[in-house]
């Protein structure tokens, strides 16, 4: 039995991917320093799992220790969400700069034999394919724009793991790039989360209708349910060829319009759409081309009108604010 190390574990993402290694039989360890990610997630399987928090940027040679008999690596220990690129570049950076630069010489050290690490669609922003096939050239349009401090933080990690290897310095890995992922659980910090949890705090009001919308409506994404993207990563794990890139991903674009009008048929009084101006920095289309990893055999199978209804289901019920609502 294979052992798998998840950085950011317990993380939104990493918390599906440790639950669906201990599912397949893995044995699994789960790095995470729980300033951001919850362990909470993994109360269902953690007496299958074993756990060391630790800071990877800080805490090498513990990372070294208990990395000694890891087979396989997946890095995805980050600062996500929209919010945090603007208000806390500067650890977004660190956390991506550092953290890579320690998991790449961890796994040189101890000649871990694969490593899949996490890098973003923000690496490319506004492409000129669409859909964007993981040869397309990227791009940080404005160095004074703090919004690009995730996508900076992800050349980086892309550029160091293609150093290593190119140096032989590590045996085999490869970056994928999820695509605007969502499901339950996911935290308050990106879109579809933000626009359920208004969409149910403005309608609890009853006297309010007010939506608003930041931008036309007229951006355009394609989001993929976070059980397709784990399935993408075990797909990759299995078949993915060391030193490319895969997009992951779901190639059902729909505009922000769009996306508003699915929430609001979930509600019996419904949402009027309020227009205000968009964020700086932010992409106005974007969808992936997924033929590479399509033909490892990796298929999305969960549309947005039944994601976003799963992922709405548990907002309105299980969502607690108290354990969510952090800094980060």
């Amino acid at each position: 039995m294979s052992k798998v190390m998840v950085t950011g574990g317990a993380g939104f993402i990493g918390a599906h991917l440790v639950r669906r290694l201990v599912k397949d039989g893995y044995d699994v360890l789960m790095v995470d320093n729980l300033s951001r990610g919850l362990s909470s997630r993994l109360s269902d399987v953690q007496n299958k799992i074993s756990f060391e928090k630790i800071d990877l940027r800080y805490d090498f040679d513990k990372l070294v220790s208990i990395s000694k008999d890891v087979d396989v690596v997946f890095h995805l220990a980050a600062i996500n969400g929209t919010e945090n690129f603007y208000n806390h570049a500067d650890l977004v950076l660190d956390v991506g700069v550092l953290g890579i630069l320690n998991v790449l010489n961890a796994v040189e050290k101890n000649k871990i034999q694969n490593l899949i690490a996490a890098s973003s669609a923000e690496v490319y922003q506004t492409a000129k394919i669409i859909p964007t096939p993981e040869s397309t050239e990227l791009i940080i349009p404005d160095p004074y724009e703090p919004r690009y401090s995730y996508a900076t933080s992800k050349i980086i990690t892309e550029q160091l793991t293609l150093a290593y290897l190119r140096s032989n310095r590590i045996e085999n890995a490869l970056l994928f790039r999820p695509h605007n992922v969502y499901g339950p659980d996911m935290g308050n910090k990106h879109v579809i989360p933000q626009f359920i949890l208004r969409s149910i705090e403005i309608l609890n009001l009853k006297y309010q209708k007010d939506f608003d919308i930041f931008g036309q409506g007229t951006e355009t994404r394609a989001f993929c349910y976070v059980d397709d993207i784990i399935s993408g990563l075990i797909t990759l794990m299995s078949k993915g060829k060391s030193g490319e890139i895969y997009h992951i991903g779901n190639s059902e674009e729909v505009s922000i319009n769009d996306l508003f009008d699915l929430l609001n048929s979930f509600h019996d009084n419904k949402l009027i759409a309020n227009y205000n101006t968009g964020a700086s920095g932010s992409t106005l289309r974007r969808c992936p081309d997924i033929s590479k990893i399509e033909r490892l055999g990796y298929e999305p199978k969960i549309n947005l009108n039944r994601g976003l209804s799963k992922t709405f289901d548990w907002y309105r019920n299980s969502y607690s604010s108290d354990s969510n609502n952090r800094l980060l």
